[in-house]
């Protein structure tokens, strides 16, 4: 019976660990884009719809982007932080995304 237990402690751990860390870099990546939106951008946060992390199966600092809906903007923007800068990577106007 303790050996069940054990087993079932580690499993939980091998699967908790990669689980923790993607909310980990989700959320990060997400502080600092609206860190960066609020301080560099100007952008009141009142004027921030909605911000999505998202895993984006892209290249190093790419796989983890932040979509931004802003109030009066019909575009979805599109960013991911690499050494410590937010950079914007696309933005997506009627349908046509359109990469910086």
């Amino acid at each position: 019976m303790k050996k069940i237990g054990m087993f079932l402690l580690i499993l939980l751990v091998f699967i908790g660990i990669p689980f923790s860390y993607i909310q980990y870099k989700k959320s990060e990546v997400e502080e600092s884009v609206m860190k960066y939106l609020m301080t560099e951008e100007n952008v009141a946060k009142s004027n921030i719809i909605s911000s999505e992390p998202f895993i984006a199966n892209l290249k190093v600092d790419k796989n983890w982007m932040v979509s931004v809906k802003l109030k009066d903007d019909d575009k979805t923007y599109y960013y991911y932080k690499s050494n410590n800068e937010v950079i914007l990577e696309s933005y997506v106007e009627d349908g046509v995304e359109h990469v910086q």
